[in-house]
């Protein structure tokens, strides 16, 4: 995790001007792939070509922003078509909590997401430097990995809950309610299987790849954004984008995707497998006959029956506080060692956000999930 810069070797395209490679990153390494497509062209003068980066940098987030939209499109068009085929052979196929996942998610997984993969990559990519991050280190990430998840989940816990009193009813937690409701293998396999392998190919190395010419920042940035936008209800987005943001670093200092899959399949592991096991041992009849006993013998024969799931949930909960403590205190430590490396393309200073983010494509991304977790709130 250490602030070294991006490239060190290969040379940025040759028709730059050598006064103006400061701003593009003298030693960013390319990859094969990338074209002259969007790369600001030589300009007389500072003002002309800060306009022309913006000009480019514009056409260039607008594409990639319009990719992940119709990416997400086709996912929500394969299915909702599969559902209503379904629907119109078995009307009450979908009572079935384990059948309705399934035929959610596999579509997505087999069609909806490779189609978004062929689309993102029309956008130009570069490829990253690769370095090694030691089982010591990658633990000590992990360990901050869960310290920074917890932590923003929550304020997504408190955001909610306070929506929650406004409208005068519970907002619903769609993967609370899938891991307790469902078979856990099935849950284990799409959660800490498909999801991670998926989602950080796509929001980690296929944006981070792409994003990068423009600064390490601007890349982990708008990784934890789109990242935390694409899970479509608030609670998930409180906790997804800063944990996108922080895996998204890890990515783009060592250029190997294992390192964040393995921490997303940890995180998913443990919160959709290990907790909801837990929670199955707590008897909740026997959790009110302990409240509701007239006697204190009803009350000691009931007690005995919650004790054991009351201890192992104390135990998890004290587990996860001392790894969420210990993260705490490692992010503060190692603070100065989370720097982004100034190399890439330079936007210019208060044209950053009009540039990345007001373009049409990023625009039509975040306005469809934003409208998205507004109408989650309110079902």
């Amino acid at each position: 995790m250490e602030g070294t810069p991006i490239g060190q070797n290969t040379p940025i395209e040759q028709n730059v001007p050598m006064s103006q490679n400061m701003y593009m990153g003298q030693n960013m390494p390319m990859g094969q792939e990338l074209s002259q497509q969007y790369m600001p062209q030589q300009m007389p003068g500072q003002d002309m070509w800060n306009q022309e980066c913006v000009r480019q940098g514009r056409k260039f987030f607008s594409h990639l922003g319009l990719m992940y939209f119709c990416g997400t499109l086709v996912i929500y068009g394969v299915q909702l078509l599969v559902m209503w085929v379904l629907s119109l052979i078995e009307p009450g196929i979908f009572k079935d909590a384990n059948f309705s996942l399934l035929a959610s998610m596999l579509p997505m997984y087999l069609v909806g997401m490779p189609i978004m993969v062929v689309l993102i990559q029309t956008v130009p990519a570069q490829q990253l430097p690769q370095r090694s991050l030691s089982v010591g280190k990658w633990v000590l990430a992990m360990i901050m990995c869960y310290a920074i998840l917890y932590c923003s989940n929550l304020v997504g816990v408190f955001i909610t809950f306070f929506i929650g009193l406004l409208k005068g009813g519970r907002v619903a937690n769609n993967i609370q309610d899938i891991t307790t409701s469902v078979n856990p293998i099935i849950t284990a396999v799409f959660m800490v299987v498909c999801a991670p392998l998926y989602e950080e190919f796509i929001f980690r190395k296929l944006l981070v790849d792409r994003v990068v010419r423009y600064g390490e920042s601007i890349a982990v940035v708008l990784s934890g954004l789109v990242f935390g936008l694409f899970h479509g209800n608030l609670s998930q987005f409180a906790y997804a984008s800063t944990l996108g943001m922080f895996l998204a670093f890890i990515y783009v200092k060592t250029g190997r995707l294992r390192y964040t899959i393995f921490m997303h399949m940890m995180v998913n592991f443990m919160g959709g497998v290990i907790a909801p096991f837990i929670l199955k041992f707590i008897d909740v009849d026997a959790m009110n006959k302990v409240l509701l006993a007239g006697s204190e013998e009803a009350a000691s024969e009931a007690l005995a029956q919650v004790l054991p799931g009351l201890i192992l949930m104390l135990g998890y909960l004290c587990c996860i506080l001392g790894i969420t403590v210990a993260g705490i205190v490692l992010l503060i430590v190692f603070h100065k060692k989370f720097k982004a490396t100034p190399k890439g393309i330079a936007l210019p200073k208060g044209k950053r956000f009009t540039t990345v983010i007001l373009n049409v494509g990023m625009v039509l991304f975040i306005l469809f999930w934003v409208f998205m977790i507004i109408w989650q709130l309110f079902q």
